[in-house]
């Protein structure tokens, strides 16, 4: 009726359901669909309130700002590490990676009961301001984590535990090239020249690496591929196409004295493609293969092939000083990592206390009192702490 007035409590119960109405979309929840394991964990402590609870949070945070305070290595890199399972521990590694090769990461547990790790690697980008974008987890019953990358970036590998889980850890990471070598019986010392190397006067490039052999020696398919040209012509005499369809790849094998294969072969990784010759404008070098790699354009093949340092320095120190407090008999420099030109931040003074967190090759992981974490010699001399 014009001019009526609503009452207090009317208005009130008309203005909630105008809320409600205009807010119905908000109000739904959403559904979760978490992109790790370690993820799914964290929404389930936010489910059953527990992280609410300082050990809750505690464990939130410590996976936070283990990717913020990532420790640079060197790889191959192997650690020793011991976590309490009474407080709520995460570790992060940092290394820089170039696209062609494939990253391992293996992880082995000596705990009293069995416990969920969750290993999660991410790639970093931009420079200021840094994001991390979730590339990889590791294989949860194997602790096992396998990833090649499409880009030259820095990654972080960060590596937590369940709440109320402990015990002693070995974490190792290494790089392998991410297919095989193209030429049977030869490595890199046999590729004598690489790719961006100038050719005719400079006015091109060279897009590939030419690997030196003698004659008829056999052409080996680098990984599972498909054969999609196979030609001759006066620049890469005898030739042959193949498509990696798991890396997107197209693979390119050149001055072929022989071809084995023929168009729409389907290859596994090692299976002969040809034998090694000087045909096309290699007909005055030595024989010779030209391989290359093209996606969306050609890309430095060498990385992909070129053997790699897979063994990591042998740990040196005692593992049995891992969770306890010591004291140093000496003076020892405090590093903020294990890589060569790590930065000195600090001094441990002797008879400093320090809880020994790690050992990797010849230097010891310890945090100080202020809860800083550093590196030291492992020929640092330690006496029983406090």
């Amino acid at each position: 009726m014009p001019g009526t007035r609503l009452s207090g409590p009317l208005l009130s119960i008309i203005l909630l359901l105008l809320i409600i109405a205009g807010c119905k979309k908000e109000i739904v929840p959403k559904a979760f669909y978490p992109r790790s394991a370690h993820e799914a964990y964290a929404h389930s402590l936010e489910q059953a309130n527990l992280h609410l609870t300082a050990l809750g949070r505690d464990w939130i945070e410590a996976g936070q700002m283990a990717l913020e305070k990532a420790v640079d290595i060197p790889l191959p890199f192997e650690e020793a590490f011991y976590w309490d399972y009474r407080s709520a521990e995460a570790g992060a590694y940092r290394f820089f990676v170039k696209r062609g090769v494939r990253v391992e990461v293996e992880i082995e547990i000596q705990a009293s009961d069995s416990l969920l790790l969750f290993t999660d690697l991410f790639r970093e980008r931009g420079d200021t301001l840094i994001q991390r974008i979730h590339v990889a987890t590791a294989d949860e019953k194997r602790n096992r984590l396998e990833f090649e990358p499409r880009r030259d970036a820095y990654y972080a590998l960060r590596l937590q535990p369940e709440l109320l889980r402990g015990g002693r850890f070995r974490v190792s990471i290494r790089e392998v090239p991410s297919i095989g070598f193209p030429v049977k019986g030869k490595n890199s010392r046999s590729i004598a020249s690489f790719f961006g190397d100038p050719r005719d006067g400079g006015t091109r490039d060279h897009h590939g690496v030419d690997i030196f052999a003698p004659r008829h020696t056999p052409v080996l398919a680098p990984s599972n591929a498909s054969v999609t040209r196979v030609g001759e012509g006066d620049i890469g005499g005898r030739y042959v196409w193949l498509y990696d369809s798991k890396r997107s790849l197209h693979l390119y094998f050149a001055h072929l004295e022989t071809r084995e294969v023929e168009r729409g072969d389907q290859l596994l990784a090692g299976q002969l493609i040809g034998t090694v010759g000087n045909s096309g404008n290699a007909r005055t070098t030595s024989p010779h293969l030209h391989f290359g790699i093209y996606s969306n354009g050609p890309i430095d093949p060498f990385h992909f092939i070129v053997e790699t340092d897979t063994i990591a320095d042998r740990i040196a120190g005692d593992t049995l000083l891992l969770g306890k407090m010591v004291r140093a008999s000496r003076m020892a420099e405090v590093r903020n990592s294990p890589a060569a030109g790590s930065i000195s931040f600090d001094t441990l003074v002797m008879d400093s206390p320090a809880k020994v967190i790690a050992l990797t090759g010849k230097q010891c992981r310890i945090q100080l009192p202020d809860g800083t974490l550093g590196y030291i010699p492992v020929a640092t001399d330690f006496k029983a702490g406090d």
